[in-house]
């Protein structure tokens, strides 16, 4: 009895003592989580508090926001931190490895920058790994292809770079991964052979990187057989793509778009069943689209664009009847629209523009009920538009540059409420203007030039309350213009010339405050030039030449500073010119041909349309005669001569001219005096209060990047910035200066114009964030920023060669044409990966020489991105007029309303960079006799044949081969219509096959 007594308290004892050591243990292990999180927590600045929850003084973490435990063990299984705004540099992730239990972990969509820390490998348990969309840089550590259980792995949109490391496809971590996105790095080299060992792959992203070279797809890619999802698009690949994909039969989704792949497209992709997305677009893949795609039945996305595709369109396309998008624009496909495309019953964008298409336009289209676009542009296409067609619930239509004849249809209430960009110019319609088109509520482009209709101009166009351009061009049209044409205020482009309108231009006129390009040249209009113009302050381009104007010119035109271009010749305008304006600086082909104006331009007799005034003798007062009236005509007695010489008025006048000069400039000279002093002391004041105060309210300054030459404390002292500090240009957000700092490095530092920027720190300090995101070696990078209520600074390197207007322009040393196409082409690269990389896309808006600096090889890099996110009261459609400082390099469309801002308005601002960087000419230039639109002279040349003849003579020989299909691409680029422009990337594939034979073949599809 005694003895069992003693075994149960033995028992009871070493029961009581390992319960005691398992839960030392177990706590210690939770302990160990705490510790380890806090870690992570102190190595990252945290603005919005969102690891408060995090304390140091709890038993464990489960309890904290952004953390998962599981409940059976409580220990810490997923990490959540996406979208929190953590920021900081290396080291990164500290503390993490001790979550031993840790599945998932998620920190996209932060602001993490430097090179990934090794250690990761630690975590045995880790599933899925993401760090998308962050600034990390730097090469992949090797150590992550050392996690047995990975399965997902997401690094995309960060800075990363170098080749991807081979050893990361090892086959320990290539046994369970699934999931992999690299895409929106800056990887380089070929696709690593290892990846072959990933079998059981499902899903593949490398796009929107620099990866190069022939791919090995029969013993890397094709081995992949249970993938699901391939994206290699917008790299350097190329090379064929050889046969074997079908080996991948479960493939769903493949765009290999943006590269350089030629030969046909495998005839395999065929027995791939599942696919229902594929982008081929943007390469050179050539020959006949493979009949065994007549299979893919699953398919809802097609687009084999800017290829050399030919032979007939195939019929069998019709029986893809899942198919909502089809691109088969600027091929060389040839043959008529085959009548089966009725069968795409769930279409909604159809483009086969820029090809050569032949026959009509059938009339089953109008079958496909669900249509959107219809994109047939330039082709050959004949006879009349389709009345079905018009039956449509439609948004874009473009028919333009094709031979259709007969009259526009009549419209239908679902065209009516429906579509914004009707665009039917340049073919051989006749007839007149449907009155059904006064319906068109939300018409926002209307484009029937250069055809043969013949009517009046209807009064329902004043119903267009959206419409922004109208085009009407080179047709028939007679009578007078409406008066309410304007009634909407949204005009901003309106083009009547070459037509037969006679009367006078109604005063109405100013009520089309938006306008900014007013031609109605080549008519037969009359009467007088309506004052009310003066009102169209937004107004840049006035063509009235050729018609039959009488009267004076008003004065108060000269009051319109927009006004750049100006042709008042061939009409009956008599008297002065107005004194202001670009009045002062019109030439004879815009103003000859007229009845007399006075100017010392023309050779016609100066008319005054002024009566002559009645004057009282002065002698009949003296006499008494109050009645008394002298004739103008009579000469006066020296007596009573009260007029200087006309030699005195010169000279006084001349006298009174030089006073004022030398008073300006004193007064310039003590203003820039007096601006140098107040910044002087506006940085000094601020400098030297962020010292005592690390208040974000007083003075913040915040660097971006692990590798950043420059240091906090470089920019925290008045001297570094102040002492050395010298302006080198100037621009509508601000002005650039050049300073000295630490170890004699220099940087550039612009200071914004404050009343414009956003007055809280918080959003500067995100949007600044975003663009410091932007690291490629064409795009300049933003350093850092400084940040008071009172000043902001941008912190970016110095280009030691400055700008390009100054290497162009002022340069004793000029550029040769290697130079200037490596130039272009780092443009072209530059603004294809602001365009391309990020979501929303950054948008330039001021492309211009002046914000192209070069680095001391010439090398180009992209300035003043995006600065405009900085404006608080920007609408996201618009673009301010406010800050359309650079004359010529402005779309045309930027000037309309109600236009969405979109990366083709950088593309027509590079475009015009192109033209000047090879004809060494600016955009627009006043000469003596005329004023020359470089795109209109370039193009003139071009159709004449002689275009090289405009090359710039400064940059020695150069190769013909080379320079014309640029100059050529540039004029595409530069286009009036944005949808005929090409995407940046476009631009660079098209650059990067410009040395070789077939350049001159690429730019034909345009």
């Amino acid at each position: 009895m005694y003895m069992d007594k003693m075994r149960i308290v033995c028992l009871f004892i070493f029961i009581l003592f390992f319960s005691t050591v398992l839960s030392e243990d177990f706590f210690a292990a939770l302990n160990d989580e705490v510790l380890g999180l806090i870690a992570f927590k102190s190595s990252v600045e945290d603005p919005t508090s969102a690891l408060s929850s995090w304390t140091a003084s709890d038993a464990s973490p489960c309890s904290w926001h952004h953390v998962e435990c599981d409940p059976s063990t409580s220990r810490v299984v997923r990490l959540s931190l996406e979208s929190l705004s953590l920021s900081g540099g290396p080291p990164l992730f500290r503390g993490l490895d001790k979550l031993q239990s840790l599945q998932s972990l998620f920190i996209s969509s932060n602001n993490l920058s430097g090179s990934m820390s090794t250690g990761l490998s630690l975590l045995r348990s880790l599933r899925v790994l993401d760090f998308s969309n962050n600034l990390l840089s730097g090469s992949v550590p090797d150590d992550l292809g050392r996690i047995p259980t990975l399965r997902s792995l997401d690094l995309s949109g960060n800075l990363l770079s170098g080749p991807i490391p081979e050893s990361l496809f090892s086959s320990s971590a290539c046994s369970s991964l699934r999931f992999l996105s690299m895409s929106n790095n800056q990887f380089l080299g070929r696709i690593p052979s290892s990846m072959s060992q990933c079998r059981f792959l499902l899903h593949l992203n490398l796009s929107n990187n620099r990866l190069s070279g022939s791919p090995d797809f029969a013993r890397v890619i094709w081995p992949l057989t249970r993938l699901r999802v391939l994206d290699l698009s917008n790299n350097s690949l190329s090379g064929p793509v050889p046969e074997g994909i079908a080996s991948v039969h479960n493939l769903k989704v493949i765009h290999l778009n943006g590269n350089r792949f030629a030969g046909p497209i495998p005839i395999g992709i065929g027995l791939c069943p599942h696919l229902y997305s594929v982008d081929l677009s943007r390469n050179m893949f050539d020959g006949a689209i493979p009949y065994t795609m007549r299979s893919l039945f699953s398919l809802s996305f097609l687009s084999l664009s800017m290829n050399k595709f030919s032979g007939h369109l195939p019929s069998w396309i019709g029986n893809l009847s899942s198919l909502k998008h089809l691109d088969l624009s600027g091929n060389k496909l040839v043959g008529p629209m085959p009548d089966s495309l009725k069968g795409l019953k769930d279409l909604n964008n159809l483009s086969l523009e820029n090809n050569f298409l032949t026959g009509i336009i059938p009339e089953s289209i109008s079958e496909c009920t669900k249509l959107k676009e219809i994109r047939l542009k330039a082709n050959q296409l004949n006879g009349s538009i389709p009345h079905s067609l018009f039956d449509l619930e439609l948004e874009f239509l473009d028919l333009s540059s094709n031979n259709l004849t007969g009259a526009v249809p009549a419209v239908s209430s679902k065209l009516a409420s429906n579509v914004r960009w009707l665009d039917l110019s340049n073919n051989r319609l006749t007839g007149g203007i449907p009155s059904e088109m006064a319906l068109f509520f939300n018409l926002n482009y209307l484009n029937l030039s250069w055809n043969g209709l013949w009517s009046q101009l209807p009064p329902e166009l004043g119903s267009f309350r959206n419409l922004s351009v109208l085009d009407l061009r080179d047709n028939k049209f007679f009578g007078v213009i409406p008066g309410d044409l304007c009634e909407s205020g949204s005009l901003s482009v309106l083009q009547l010339d070459g037509n037969l309108l006679n009367g006078h231009i109604p005063n109405e006129i100013g009520n089309c405050s938006s306008l900014y390009l007013l031609s109605l040249s080549h008519n037969e209009l009359s009467g007088p030039i309506p004052a009310e113009m003066s009102q169209l302050k937004k107004l840049e381009i006035l063509k009235l030449e050729f018609n039959n104007l009488t009267g004076e010119i008003p004065q108060q035109l000269g009051t319109l500073e927009n006004l750049l271009a100006v042709n008042i010749s061939h009409n009956q305008l008599i008297g002065r010119l107005p004194m202001g304006g670009i009045f002062k600086s019109l030439d004879r082909t815009a103003i000859g041909g007229n009845l007399g104006i006075c100017s010392p331009l023309v050779a016609e007799p100066c008319r005054m349309n002024v009566p002559k005034p009645l004057v009282l003798d002065p002698n009949a007062y003296i006499n008494g005669d109050n009645n008394n009236i002298v004739n103008t005509n009579r000469p006066m007695s020296p007596r009573h001569r009260r007029f200087f010489s006309v030699s005195t008025i010169v000279a006084i006048s001349a006298a009174l001219l030089i006073v004022f000069g030398v008073l300006v400039v004193s007064l310039l000279n003590i203003s820039a005096r007096r601006r140098i002093g107040l910044l002087e002391n506006a940085l000094e004041s601020i400098c030297s209060s962020s010292t005592k105060s690390s208040s974000p309210a007083i003075g913040k300054t915040v660097l971006f990047g692990s590798r950043s030459n420059l240091k906090s404390e470089d920019l925290v002292s008045a001297e570094s910035l102040l002492n050395k500090a010298v302006e080198i240009g100037r621009g509508a957000f601000g002005t650039v200066y050049k300073s000295l700092i630490a170890e004699g490095r220099i940087v550039a530092i612009k200071k914004l114009l404050t009343p414009n920027i956003v007055p809280y720190h918080e959003d500067f300090d995100r949007e600044v964030r975003v663009l410091a995101k932007a690291r490629h070696p064409n795009v300049m990078p933003v350093k850092g920023y400084y940040w008071t209520p009172q000043l902001q600074l941008l912190l970016s390197d110095y280009a030691h060669n400055g700008s390009l207007q100054s290497r162009l322009y002022k340069s004793d040393n000029p550029l040769p044409w290697p130079n200037r196409f490596k130039i272009v082409l780092g443009m072209a690269k530059g603004l294809a990966y602001l365009h391309q990389s990020f979501r929303p896309s950054i948008i330039h808006y001021n492309v211009k020489p002046s914000n192209i600096l070069l680095d001391s090889n010439d090398n180009p890099m992209v300035s003043d991105f995006g600065l405009a996110k900085l404006l608080p009261k920007l609408d996201k459609h618009i673009m301010s007029s406010r800050f359309q400082t650079a004359v010529g390099y402005v779309a045309p469309e930027l000037a309309c309303q109600s236009l969405r801002i979109n990366e083709k308005c950088d593309v027509y601002a590079y475009g015009v960079v192109v033209l000047e960087l090879v004809t060494g000419k600016k955009p627009v230039v006043y000469g003596e006799d005329d004023v020359v639109i470089l795109i209109d002279m370039v193009r003139l040349m071009l159709e004449q044949g002689n275009v090289l003849d405009c090359v710039d003579e400064m940059m020695g020989d150069f190769p013909e081969e080379e320079v014309l299909p640029v100059l050529k691409l540039g004029l595409v680029c530069a286009s009036q219509i944005p949808s005929s422009r090409p995407t940046m990337a476009e631009v660079v594939q098209i650059l990067q096959v410009i040395k070789t034979p077939v350049a001159l073949e690429g730019m034909e599809g345009f």
